[in-house]
């Protein structure tokens, strides 16, 4: 018999907040279709942002890729010079499941985040919600990030966490991956609405 579920686990970005640096660069940032793809993949790629998330400073980041690439200042720039015009806002039906977890009072809820310390500070002033966690796990702030098993592991440790009894929530799926590596119940999330359907047949809702 499985171990009944006592802990929710929840990924930020993607899940409790909508984040999407193309609400930014949109089809007319660039001149051409072809600029605005080169400068996600070859300039302010996922794998540079990671780096952040991962406690390096947005300030050094920044001047790193002006360096490198002195013709595409402006835009390098305003990845974080406008980086609050990415977020796009609470995905209300999460928040909503989030805050049904929390009245029933039967779990332990938690958020373990990549997220860039100083940029998680101004969702924290704009969220509510983020503080209904029993805890969180920032990335920036531990230096380390999902995927790493030792990220999921701070979380566990420090909040005594059975990963037999929790359930971990994420929209990427190679952090999905990594969770089910460490024996963690996992959802990848695709909608709030499928995610309230898994939950519910899983009992947690």
């Amino acid at each position: 018999m499985k171990p009944a579920i006592n802990t929710i686990i929840f990924d930020l970005g993607g899940v409790l907040i909508d984040w999407n640096p193309r609400y930014v660069f949109h089809d007319k940032y660039f001149d051409s279709p072809d600029k605005l793809e080169y400068f996600f993949s070859e300039i302010c790629t996922p794998d540079w942002n990671e780096e952040q998330d991962a406690g390096r400073s947005i300030v050094e980041a920044t001047q790193l890729l002006v360096e490198k690439y002195p013709e595409w200042e402006t835009a390098i720039r305003d990845f974080y010079g406008q980086w609050t015009s990415m977020l796009g806002g609470p995905i209300h039906g999460t928040v909503d499941i989030f805050r049904e977890l929390k009245e029933k009072g039967t779990y332990k809820t938690y958020a373990l985040t990549n997220w860039q310390s100083g940029l998680f500070d101004i969702a924290l002033v704009r969220y509510n919600f983020l503080h209904w966690f029993d805890g969180r796990v920032v990335s920036g702030d531990e230096k380390t990030r999902k995927p790493f098993p030792e990220f999921y592991q701070r979380l566990l440790d420090r909040y005594s966490v059975n990963p037999l009894e929790a359930v971990f929530i994420d929209d990427n799926l190679r952090n999905i991956k990594a969770a089910e590596e460490m024996g963690i119940n996992s959802i990848h999330f695709q909608s709030a609405k499928d995610l309230r359907e898994k939950l519910t047949a899983m009992g947690v809702l």
